[in-house]
């Protein structure tokens, strides 16, 4: 906890710590991560902070000293196979079962401010409850932030390869998005609530607070709307000890920190580090829990979790899915990025990073062994994409999420925080 957040809490306050209940949508990892960042980093004497997420991860937030609460999923499975066919994450009856198990937490919990990580049913049950509602999302998904959307890894990219299916892609949109659009919007209608436009972006940042996990400085031209702003990064690993191999890495060789995470193409591991191997590099994989293929070998080394930024920064590079969790981590420690995107999220996050020179970017359909190859040698030997990366070292070690998380608080809760 730093001492900005400290300070910037409503000490002295004659109701206590102010109740901040946080909704993390268990999906992927990276949308409890986010919450355990911030609730790690504020100081308990102003807030008592709740998560509320599926069961499944309350060893996660029980690990962190924080209070879990039940909040049902779809799960990652479910999730990941519905963006593999393109079609709506959340049903129309998912998200309203979801609102009503909001309403009933919130009407239990009695919090001073709602935060979700991508809980859409919050756009709903927060307003409904009468709290204030603060979204945590990216920055590429900003109304402000319009870029062409790439194709993510859908059927049509296997039957008609990439250049047809982004054409396809293309003609789709106008009637796919608000398809994607739709489920939230009927529990909005049932609610007595209008419409959100048919936008991705009006989707994911309808709050009242918009709170991007991102660096400003990867995004120097954005102009956020009014209501939305940078946290910034907000890296989160679980506590853990080092491995037992820890302190055997041999160091006369390269390291590659390879990992996938919880949502990238698992089957793309055994590629990776083949392509690593050839290139003698030794190779550090975090499985994030999912059973990946690795080889017997005296420099490839394994765990389910790392600490990531340790990890990163014993590294010459990171092999990741592309999302903006595991890239900002490479940032962190000043090193260039491989990505290997599938999911629309990841594609906009890597979009925006081989724009400022610090990754390459090789699409899942695409990542055979022999691109893989040449992608990690492109990035050992180019010097500026080096320099680049780490040139974002010291302002990514300034950030304090926490403090600049309290200070939109008071922007938004006001005399609420005053009482």
């Amino acid at each position: 906890m730093s001492a900005a957040a400290a300070d910037a809490g409503p000490a002295g306050s004659a109701r206590g710590p102010r109740r901040v209940l946080f909704f993390a949508e268990a999906v992927t990892l990276a949308h409890l991560g986010r919450p355990l960042a911030l609730a790690r980093g504020l100081d308990p004497a102003h807030y008592a902070c709740a998560i509320a997420c599926d069961p499944a991860l309350h060893g996660l937030v029980g690990a962190e000293g924080q209070r879990a609460l039940a909040a049902p999923s779809i799960g990652s499975v479910r999730f990941l196979r519905r963006l593999a066919f393109g079609v709506p994450v959340f049903s129309t009856g998912e998200l309203a079962a979801y609102v009503e198990r909001d309403l009933e937490l919130i009407a239990a919990e009695r919090p001073d401010v709602i935060v979700g990580d991508f809980r859409l049913s919050l756009s709903v049950s927060a307003r409904r409850a009468g709290v204030p509602y603060v979204a945590l999302s990216n920055a590429y998904w900003s109304p402000a932030h319009q870029p062409r959307l790439t194709v993510p890894e859908l059927p049509i990219t296997r039957l008609f390869g990439v250049r047809l299916a982004q054409r396809l892609f293309d003609l789709a949109l106008p009637l796919a998005i608000p398809a994607h659009c739709h489920p939230l919007n009927e529990v909005r209608r049932r609610h007595g609530l209008p419409p959100l436009p048919p936008s991705l972006a009006a989707l994911y940042t309808d709050a009242d607070r918009v709170l991007y996990a991102d660096p400003v400085e990867c995004y120097p031209e954005l102009r956020p709307p009014a209501g939305h702003g940078f946290v910034g990064p907000l890296h989160w690993s679980p506590r853990m000890a080092r491995p037992d191999w820890w302190s055997q890495v041999p160091a006369d060789r390269p390291i590659a920190f390879v990992t996938l995470g919880s949502s990238g193409q698992v089957r793309a591991v055994p590629r990776v580090i083949e392509a690593c191997r050839a290139l003698g590099l030794t190779v550090l994989l975090a499985s994030a829990g999912r059973r990946v293929q690795a080889p017997r070998d005296a420099r490839v080394f394994v765990a389910d979790y790392l600490p990531a930024l340790d990890t990163a920064r014993r590294a010459a590079l990171l092999v990741c899915n592309g999302g903006s969790p595991l890239t900002q981590i490479a940032l962190a420690a000043g090193k260039p990025v491989l990505g290997i995107p599938s999911n629309l999220d990841q594609h906009l996050n890597m979009q925006q990073l081989t724009r400022l020179g610090v990754a390459l970017t090789l699409r899942a359909e695409h990542a055979s062994e022999s691109a893989i190859a040449q992608s990690l040698a492109r990035l050992l030997h180019d010097a500026p994409a080096r320099a680049a990366a780490a040139r974002f070292a010291a302002p990514m070690a300034a950030y304090d999420p926490a403090a600049r998380f309290a200070e939109h608080l008071h922007e938004l809760l006001g005399d609420r925080l005053a009482a």
